[in-house]
């Protein structure tokens, strides 16, 4: 008992002394607060010099000080301490005012003020809860655009990549792959233009450090200190401010696995590897897992469940979506989770990956490897224009898919790389298709 009051009094004594912290010197607070106090003091008095002069001498009833209040031989006395009052009012709203200017400076963005810093905060603190699946520079351009909407995002990453700096470090470290990852943290960063060249700097002529990228080491170095990559990447996030949160889809140590059709052999290969499969040079038929049934990071499954909307891609069908949703309890949660869903097709196809592919056939492959229909909408671009490589071509939309789900088309493209979503272009589209489900007007009949 005497050792649960000592421990409450240490933690009464911490909390004071944390107080007293904001006293040190070099903090701009405590000018601020001397203010306060003046005005505060300007007030009191002017409040007990207005009652005593009311009260002093006044009749024994009710209506003496109002009486007095209206003579003229007191209005004078009165007036003035209505103007010490008053001054002293002003002299606290002016220290307010300074003291939340020197503790909102730190965070006040160049060419932003303190009200639209707090406003767009407050807005994106309210926004829905997001999750994003998917992989590659396809995430990381969706969460570069919903970032200015929503700050409860979480990207569901895949860890089956096996290939470049990641492909690397996984091989001599046995950590999970920390590229995608990486490029998810760089994304939600609140200071995106120095910190991703930072961590997507890649080391050149460097020896044995050459083609890795630093944001790839760091995170390493992290899973080396704190002892577990899911820590390394939370702590990753506090160094980078991010607006959400990134998850790796497992923590397991799995390979991604396809049999492909290869038509100069005219049979099925097995193809082991993630970075191995767009070279085969074949038809992916069916991509699986090994081991079949690693268990889902729990935080991204309650991530799922908690959401309001899930958004699956844009991202190489087969070797970034489908890693993730092939972890078997991640794939139930995304289907028991009561959220909106989504599914943003590609923009152009990709070689040797989903070559000749429709709308469609993004949707079913999907579908074949889930066990049925997931999506309550899926979000196409209908902008074809632009100069693509020759080795890729656009992702078409067949009449029939209309007929089967609610389609919704409009121009997604960036401009500069045709191929490519553009990030504000996207969110934009998502928000406004999100806010008509959710709004006043939601259930109506639309025909998209």
């Amino acid at each position: 008992m005497r050792r649960s009051q000592n421990s409450t009094k240490r933690s009464f004594l911490n909390r004071i002394g944390e107080w007293f912290q904001w006293l040190l010197p070099g903090l701009g607070v405590k000018r601020w607060l001397l203010v306060i106090l003046i005005g505060t003091t300007l007030v009191g008095l002017g409040f007990a010099v207005s009652i005593l002069d009311l009260y002093r001498n006044a009749p024994g009833t009710w209506w003496g000080p109002i009486l007095r209040l209206l003579s003229l031989q007191r209005l004078d006395r009165a007036f003035r301490a209505l103007i010490f009052g008053g001054f002293g009012l002003g002299t606290i709203l002016f220290g307010i005012w300074g003291l939340n200017r020197a503790l909102l400076k730190p965070f006040v963005r160049p060419g932003k003020t303190i009200l639209e810093t707090v406003t767009a905060y407050r807005k994106k603190e309210r926004g829905p809860r997001i999750v994003v699946i998917g992989g590659g520079t396809g995430l990381s351009a969706l969460l570069r655009g919903l970032k200015a909407y929503s700050s409860n995002l979480t990207a569901v990453v895949t860890v089956a990549d096996d290939g470049g700096s990641s492909g690397e470090l996984r091989k001599s470290l046995g950590i999970l792959p920390p590229g995608d990852i990486r490029n998810c943290l760089i994304a939600l960063s609140e200071d995106e233009a120095l910190l991703s060249q930072v961590f997507q700097y890649r080391f050149a002529n460097a020896g044995n450090l050459s083609g890795h990228s630093f944001g790839n080491l760091f995170i390493s170095a992290l899973t080396e200190i704190t002892g577990s990559f899911e820590e390394a990447v939370a702590e990753s996030g506090r160094v980078l401010a991010v607006q959400g949160q990134v998850l790796p889809a497992t923590l397991h140590d799995v390979r991604l696995v396809a049999d492909i059709t290869v038509p100069l052999k005219n049979r099925d290969v097995h193809v082991k590897g993630e970075s191995s499969i767009p070279k085969a040079a074949g038809q992916v038929r069916r991509v699986w897992l090994e081991p079949s049934n690693p268990l889902a990071f729990p935080p991204a499954i309650q991530a799922i469940l908690n959401a309001d909307l899930i958004l699956v891609g844009p991202g190489s069908l087969y070797t970034s979506l489908l890693p993730n949703l092939l972890v078997p309890d991640l794939a139930a949660a995304l289907r028991a989770s009561r959220a909106l869903k989504f599914y943003i097709c590609n923009v152009a196809t990709q070689p040797g990956e989903t070559d000749g592919f429709t709308c469609g056939a993004h949707v079913h492959t999907i579908e074949k490897h889930m066990g049925g229909p997931v999506f309550d909408l899926i979000l196409c671009n209908d902008r074809q224009e632009g100069n693509l490589p020759e080795s890729i071509d656009w992702t078409r939309l067949e009449p029939e898919l209309k007929e089967q789900y609610s389609v919704y088309q409009t121009d997604l493209v960036d401009v500069e790389n045709p191929w490519r979503h553009d990030s504000l272009k996207l969110a934009r589209t998502i928000m406004d298709l999100y806010n008509e489900r959710t709004g006043p007007l939601a259930g109506r009949d639309d025909s998209l």
